[in-house]
C-alpha cells in the first residue's frame, strides 16, 4: 500500500481519464487544492466546464480510487468546480473582451425551430452555472422578446445598452427597441449594422457562453458576424427531412469556408410519440445523423416533436425552465453538456496544435 502523500494520490488519480480530451486529469492539471489531514483527505477537480456532462462521473471515480488505494483513508471529500476554457483568437478580439466563447446557433433555412433550440440550449447552459448571453441575430422576425416573455426596454449605462436578464442568461434583441408591431423594412447593411451594435454597444459582462440565434441562410448577417468576431464555433439545426438537409449542407459548408469550427448538429422535429406510445418518423428519420457523418463532425442530439416544448416557446418559458424535469428538458440539458464538450475539445484541440513559424525566404 502506497504512502499517503500529495505525489501517490496525484498517481492513484492518473487512472481517470476524460473521455473526450483523452488524457488524465492529473495531466490535464484538473486536480487542485489537495489536503491531508490525518485519515481525511480533500481536493477540488477543476474543469473545463461547469456543464461537463461526465462531472458526476468524475467525482464518483476519485473517490472510489482514493478509498481504493489508501484503505486508511476514512473521508475523501472531492469538490467539483469548472473554469470554462477559451481560445487565444477569442481572447484577443477588440469586441466582447469578457466573453469567452461565441457560438453561433444557425442553419440553412427557416422554419426548422433554431430560435427555440438556441433559447433553450442558453437556459440549460445556466442551470448548470454557466455565465450565458444570448444575442438575437434575427433582425427581420426576432423571437427572444416572446420566448423569454419579456416586455420592457434595455437601459443605458455608460453609454452602453444593459442587457436584459432572465432565467438567468443575459439577452438582446431588436425585438427590445422597437414598436413589436412595427415590421422591420431594411436594407442588408441596416441589418449587419444592428448586430455589429450588439456587439460593441451593449455591456455583456463576463460571459462563459454568448449564444447567437442567427437568422436562416448564409447572408450579411451571418458574413458580418464571422468578420467581427472570431467565433468558437457553430451549431447547426435541421429537420430530418431531404429538403432541410440540402440547406444545412450549405450553411455547414459556409462555416467551413470561412473557418469557424462546426461544434455539432442537432436534429429538431425528429420523431413524435403519440399518447399510446409508438413512435412515428414524421419528418423522415436520421438525416441530422447523416449530414454529421458526411462533414466529419459531432451529431449532438435529437429532439423529438413535444407539445411541451411548443407551449414553453408561445408562453415565453423555455421548457427548460418551465418543466426542468419533463423528457424534453432532459434532452435539452444533455445536448447542451454536449455542445459545452464539443467547446472544450475545440479549445483545447487549438491549444494544442504546433505553431507554424515562417522563416521566410532566408
Amino acid at each position: 500500500m502506497p504512502a499517503l502523500n500529495a505525489e501517490n494520490l496525484l498517481n492513484a488519480l492518473r487512472v481517470i481519464r476524460d473521455p473526450d480530451l483523452h488524457r488524465d486529469i492529473v495531466t490535464l492539471n484538473f486536480v487542485k487544492d489537495i489536503v491531508i489531514d490525518g485519515d481525511a483527505v480533500s481536493f477540488t477537480i477543476d474543469l473545463t466546464t461547469p456543464a461537463c456532462p461526465v462531472k458526476d462521473d468524475f467525482k464518483r471515480q476519485a473517490e472510489s480510487v482514493v478509498r481504493s488505494t489508501f484503505p486508511t483513508v476514512k473521508s475523501v471529500t472531492v469538490t467539483m468546480t469548472a473554469s470554462v476554457t477559451q481560445r487565444a483568437s477569442v481572447q484577443q478580439a477588440p469586441v466582447l473582451t469578457g466573453v469567452k466563447n461565441t457560438i453561433a446557433v444557425a442553419s440553412g433555412k427557416g422554419g426548422v425551430g433554431k430560435s427555440t433550440v438556441a433559447a433553450n440550449l442558453a437556459v440549460a447552459l445556466a442551470k448548470e452555472g454557466a455565465r450565458v448571453g444570448l444575442i438575437d441575430c434575427d433582425i427581420y422576425g426576432p423571437s427572444v422578446p416572446l420566448m423569454f416573455n419579456i416586455n420592457e426596454k434595455p437601459m443605458m449605462h455608460n453609454q452602453k445598452l444593459l442587457p436584459l436578464e432572465k432565467y438567468g442568461v443575459k439577452v438582446m434583441s431588436i425585438g427590445f427597441l422597437i414598436d413589436p408591431t412595427q415590421a422591420i423594412i431594411w436594407r442588408g447593411p441596416m441589418a449587419s449594422g444592428a448586430v455589429k451594435q450588439f456587439l460593441t454597444d451593449v455591456q455583456w459582462g463576463e460571459l462563459d457562453y454568448l449564444v447567437f440565434d442567427m437568422p436562416p441562410g448564409t447572408g450579411d448577417i451571418q458574413l458580418t458576424l464571422v468578420q467581427q468576431i472570431p467565433l468558437s464555433g457553430a451549431v447547426i439545426v435541421t429537420t430530418p427531412q431531404e429538403m432541410s438537409l440540402a440547406d444545412a449542407r450549405r450553411g455547414m459548408a459556409m462555416f467551413q469556408k470561412v473557418n469557424v469550427p462546426i461544434l455539432g448538429v442537432v436534429e429538431n422535429m425528429s420523431y413524435f410519440v403519440s399518447a399510446s406510445g409508438e413512435r412515428e418518423n414524421i419528418f423522415d428519420t436520421g438525416g441530422g445523423k447523416r449530414v454529421a457523418e458526411q462533414f466529419k463532425v459531432p451529431f449532438i442530439g435529437e429532439i423529438p416533436i413535444y407539445t411541451k416544448i411548443r407551449v414553453g416557446s408561445d408562453s415565453g418559458r423555455p421548457v427548460v425552465d418551465g418543466e426542468p424535469e419533463s423528457e424534453p428538458a432532459k434532452i435539452f440539458r444533455a445536448i447542451a453538456r454536449g455542445l459545452a464538450a464539443q467547446v472544450s475539445i475545440s479549445n483545447h484541440a487549438a491549444m494544442s496544435a504546433p505553431i507554424e513559424i515562417s522563416l521566410g525566404d532566408n
